[in-house]
């Protein structure tokens, strides 16, 4: 049977680290690289009498994230004990939500693909919840034995739970790339996934296409870059086709993903609801939010990506996937609006092609961030104003960003006249240039004469080689034409 015949079915479960500098139940440090164990207090490692107290900025984050997505902020919430057994909870259960979370419903517009084939896919979140993080044990670094670190015990999480409304890998990984950017973007986390403060589980199962009922589901956990959510999704889409296939069943399970041999691995079989004994926690009060708690954060939040994109899109004309990059993160959307505010709306769709393209490609390359470019926003604005009047052309444009880049002039219009770059304009000066060329290239002449266009093209390239890049092309093509007409 195809993979054709097959219909995939995803949600994710998403587990965020807020930005707090204290823990969600504790004054411990949530600081990240401490020696093993330096952050636990007696709260973190349950010690006898000790009592939790509720981080107040952990909530503030929950309601800014509930804001964020248009969910509904729960006036009232439960904390409840999960209760289950490893070494590295050292109270036995873990703090968490369960009947009554903090954050119900809300959505999240995510766009998947690139160009023609891109569209927008409207996910659904099911809740968000707070709970506390267990520690970690360590294997590496002990023979025969495994260590425990107690220091991430009590960190303050946001569980972030879609409905199975995802349809590929693709679907996943946009979601998750537009999760990661929005918790930045409205600042509840640093989302820096090598040191865990997002990591995803996604919950995969497969079924004939006309099926309502759904399949049954394996969830792979603990997924920390957005390529291995990808590869672990598409192993396990294949490993429960190919069962099915072969006439078995699938059973439900936790299981891992393995990035050398790039298959998952069942870890134990997955627990339900029932299984962790949930109740109210006795320690706790029910957590209360009040209106005007809401309004004031309200009124202190960003305005938002999707927001954002909308102005972009109405104000400035730009396509739908020239908007949703911009606003991957925040920071390259103020860089792009600081832009702009230095070199005007009518230069908003070239400013928009140069923070995309040049920009983003040397970032990239010296994997540097936008906030650490050595070429701010006011001297990409200045670049673009000179290229907006004629004064350079796109190509001399690149070596003037690339002077910038290495620090080699304060502004464009200084290294313009630096290194006498300017746009030369004047049609007595292009003409002997253009006659020259004519000149050398006889057979482009008769070429072009004969009907081909691409004889056109390369005379053009060699007046402006000609020109050392400072003719200007529009100049060159007008006068071009005049000769080879005469």
């Amino acid at each position: 049977m195809a993979r054709a015949d097959w219909e995939v079915v995803i949600g994710l479960e998403t587990h965020v680290q807020l930005s707090t500098q204290s823990k969600i139940f504790s004054g411990s440090s949530t600081a990240f690289g401490a020696e093993a164990n330096a952050q636990a207090s007696a709260v973190d490692i349950a010690l006898p009498g000790v009592l939790p107290v509720l981080n107040r900025g952990a909530v503030e984050r929950a309601i800014r994230f509930g804001l964020a997505i248009g969910a509904t902020v729960a006036p009232k919430s439960i904390f409840a004990r999960k209760n289950y057994f490893y070494p590295d909870l050292p109270k036995g259960y873990q703090i968490s939500q369960y009947e009554l979370p903090v954050v119900l419903g809300g959505t999240i517009a995510v766009q998947v693909g690139e160009g023609d084939k891109a569209y927008e896919k409207v996910v659904e979140l099911t809740r968000a919840h707070l709970e506390e993080d267990a520690g970690k044990s360590l294997h590496e670094d002990f023979h025969g034995m495994s260590g425990i670190d107690l220091n991430r015990a009590g960190t303050p999480l946001l569980e972030i739970v879609t409905e199975p409304v995802m349809r590929s890998s693709d679907e996943a990984v946009a979601y998750a790339r537009a999760l990661h950017a929005l918790v930045r973007w409205i600042d509840i986390s640093d989302g820096n996934m090598q040191e865990g403060s997002f990591r995803c589980d996604a919950n995969v199962s497969v079924r004939k296409k006309g099926t309502e009922k759904l399949g049954t589901r394996r969830e792979v956990k603990n997924l920390n870059s957005f390529r291995f959510l990808k590869e672990a999704i598409e192993a396990e889409i294949a490993y429960q086709i190919e069962t099915l296939e072969d006439g078995g069943k699938i059973v439900q399970a936790t299981v891992l993903f393995d990035p050398d041999s790039g298959e998952t691995r069942a870890m134990r079989t997955k627990e339900d609801a029932h299984d962790y004994r949930y109740f109210p926690d006795p320690d706790l009060l029910p957590l209360v939010i009040a209106d005007d708690w809401v309004a004031r954060v309200k009124g202190e939040m960003p305005e938002l990506p999707t927001a954002l994109q909308s102005r972009f899109r109405e104000q400035y004309g730009l396509s739908a996937y020239d908007a949703a990059t911009l606003t991957a993160s925040r920071e390259t959307a103020q860089f792009y609006l600081d832009t702009l505010a230095i070199a005007g709306e009518a230069l908003a769709k070239p400013a928009a092609n140069w923070v995309m393209g040049e920009l983003a490609a040397r970032l990239n390359k010296e994997d540097r961030d936008i906030a650490d470019s050595p070429v701010s926003a006011a001297q990409l604005a200045g670049l673009l104003k000179r290229i907006g009047d004629n004064t350079i052309s796109n190509a001399i444009a690149k070596k003037v960003f690339d002077a910038l880049w290495n620090g080699e002039g304060t502004d464009a219009d200084a290294i313009i006249e630096a290194q006498g770059l300017k746009q030369v304009t004047d049609a007595s000066a292009i003409e002997p240039i253009i006659d020259e060329v004519l000149a050398a290239n006889p057979k482009s002449v008769e070429e072009f004469r004969a009907g081909k266009e691409k004889a056109f093209n390369a005379l053009v390239g060699q007046v402006m080689k000609a020109s050392k890049g400072k003719a200007s092309p529009a100049q060159v093509n007008e006068l071009l034409k005049k000769k080879l007409a005469g």
